[in-house]
Formats: structure tokens, C-alpha cells, sequence
């Protein structure tokens, strides 16, 4: 299963860079409660590609976007980019 990047979580003065919002696709807001807890990967694009893994750990208002929490802080690539659910 795919998601998309969507933004950093953010407040109004505070970029979160560890909280990632992302979207799958066919997923509304009960759909996605039923992804809390899976793990997810980000692998960087390039002759040396990182893995970063996160888990899910909410959903993020009422169209099904999820709030991810990653090990270690994302750069700005990983903006529009897809991470794979296990």
C-alpha cells in the first residue's frame, strides 16, 4: 500500500520536521482509523538511497489524512513523494 507525502504538521509559528501529514487514496476519515499503528518507509531518491521508517499515529482532520511520526526528522524532498505501508 502507497501514501503520498502531503506537508510537514505545523502550527503557526512551528514546523514539526519528525510529523509528517500524509493521504492514501480511497481512504475517508473512519477508512483511515483502521491504519493507526502501521509502519510505514520512506526511501530517499539517488545514487545513495536512505530509508526512514515512521508509524502512524493519528488521523489529521476529517478527510482522512493521517499523522505520521518518523525516526528521525524528514528533509524537504520527501514533500509529494510516496512512502509504502506495511
Amino acid at each position: 500500500m502507497e501514501g503520498k507525502i502531503i506537508n510537514f504538521r505545523r502550527g503557526r509559528r512551528t514546523i514539526y520536521n519528525t510529523q509528517m501529514v500524509i493521504e492514501v487514496k480511497g481512504y475517508d476519515k473512519e477508512k483511515a482509523k483502521e491504519l493507526i499503528g502501521k509502519k510505514l518507509v520512506w526511501v530517499s531518491e539517488g545514487k545513495n538511497p536512505k530509508e526512514i521508517r515512521g508509524e502512524i499515529k493519528t488521523t489529521h482532520g476529517n478527510k482522512g489524512l493521517l499523522r505520521v511520526h518518523f525516526e528521525r526528522g524528514m528533509p524537504g524532498q520527501s514533500l509529494n513523494s510516496k512512502v509504502s505501508i506495511s
